[in-house]
């Protein structure tokens, strides 16, 4: 067995198109992404949740997307998606259903999921639902020796130390005397500074928070270490925004990233530069990942080289497949609570109509590495047709990811936080 186990070798991916470096190997990349002054960005996530700063204040523009405010509203019998009153309704129609709207900070949960023995949001949020049960569900789960729990089902689970700020799920009940504000009262003071209802509505049973869903947005917020610096020349719309690393000679350690002492300001790279196919590369720009992303804009692809942990069944076919409606990266600041200016980073937005589990991280840490390597503007693209997950990069770090918001209307590119040019 220990001979077998010392032969098992995991070769590198032979990627065939062209680029300027060679590419970081999966360690490499691994490493790149984690050495990265992440509490920051905890840090605005958490006080995004709380209300105390917001997507306007990372981006320097007002939106009216992201809701800051905690009061639960009221609803009537009468809703939007139901014209049916509450006293008319009969049999399986006699059910309540409450679409909640909730923030959660995800560093300080194990994912959304509920699983035994782990802090989870759906654990959570399903024990303080338990007061509105009904009676007939309350005598089910005391004859099973269950839980006296509520079931909640969701937009879309979150992985561990992914935050959201309007996360959409539902809760059914035959009670009939439960309020909005009483589910948002219940929920809010299960954790406070820590998960955040921002409304609470009665709809339709026909309601289901993932399956009535028409696109879901995701941000993610990557830190740029203090060494690194950059700037966007707004008449090339050039980004010279680009990473600086060193490896110490006789250093075996592979992916160190290291300051090399020195501030290199406003330097680009050569496109002009001969390639060096054994040198790896040490910075990239985010105008590059920008342009590899937009090149996914638009177009019904199978993401399942870009997905992780996903079912056999779940690897060919139009499960596999999203259409991307926006797809962006600029480079933003993190708000500064001393009035002075915040760290640089570089924030990626996508919009999808759905997204495959890890989708995201393994789309921006493979963008990170092709923009690096100098490869052309279709590589993402050409990834498609690979049969090996090996060909994309390791997920980047959950921390830096956040899911914006989901929309159950047509997509509207105004509501978006990049503009398209």
């Amino acid at each position: 067995m220990e001979t077998q186990a010392q032969k098992k070798i995991y070769l590198h991916y032979n990627h065939t198109d062209p680029c300027r470096f060679a590419r970081w190997n999966a360690r490499e990349s691994y490493e790149f992404m984690e050495a990265r002054p992440w509490q920051e960005v905890n840090e605005f996530y958490s006080n995004a949740v709380n209300g105390h700063s917001s997507l306007s204040a990372l981006f320097g523009i007002q939106t009216h997307h992201v809701h800051n405010n905690a009061e639960i509203p009221e609803v009537s019998d009468k809703t939007d998606l139901e014209s049916v009153s509450a006293e008319e309704r009969t049999g399986r129609w006699a059910r309540s259903t409450f679409k909640i709207v909730l923030s959660y900070h995800g560093g300080s949960f194990d994912g959304w999921q509920k699983q035994p023995g782990l802090n989870t949001v759906q654990g959570l949020i399903e024990i303080s639902l338990g007061k509105f049960v009904d009676e007939n569900k309350v005598k089910l789960l005391k004859d099973k020796g269950l839980p006296l729990e509520g079931c909640v089902v969701v937009a879309g689970r979150t992985d561990k130390g992914v935050t959201a700020l309007q996360q959409n799920c539902a809760f059914s009940t035959w009670r009939r005397d439960i309020k909005p504000w009483d589910i948002g009262e219940a929920i809010n003071s299960a954790v406070p500074g820590k998960l955040r209802v921002i409304s609470v509505s009665e709809v339709s049973r026909i309601f289901h928070p993932n399956f009535s869903a028409k696109w879901r947005r995701y941000l993610y917020i990557f830190p740029l270490n203090d060494w690194e610096d950059g700037e966007q020349n707004s008449e090339s719309r050039e980004d010279l925004e680009h990473f600086r690393c060193s490896e110490n000679e006789g250093d075996q350690k592979i992916g160190r990233v290291e300051c090399n002492g020195e501030t290199v300001e406003n330097q680009i790279i050569n496109d002009e530069e001969e390639l060096e196919s054994g040198k790896k590369p040490c910075n990239f720009r985010i105008s590059r990942v920008n342009q590899l992303l937009q090149q996914l804009e638009g177009k019904l692809l199978s993401y399942k080289i870009f997905a992780r942990d996903t079912k056999a069944s779940r690897s060919v076919g139009p499960p596999t497949e999203c259409f991307v409606y926006h797809a962006r990266a600029t480079e933003a600041r993190l708000p500064s609570s001393d009035h002075g200016e915040g760290r640089k980073v570089m924030c990626v937005e996508l919009v999808a109509n759905r997204f495959l589990r890890k989708m995201v991280r393994v789309l921006l840490a493979t963008s990170v590495r092709e923009a690096a390597a100098g490869a052309e503007e279709d590589a993402l693209l050409k990834l498609m047709d690979a049969t090996c997950r090996r060909a994309t990069a390791p997920p980047a770090p959950a921390d830096g990811l956040c899911l914006v918001d989901v929309g159950y209307d047509e997509f509207d590119s105004q509501i978006c936080l990049i503009p398209k040019d």
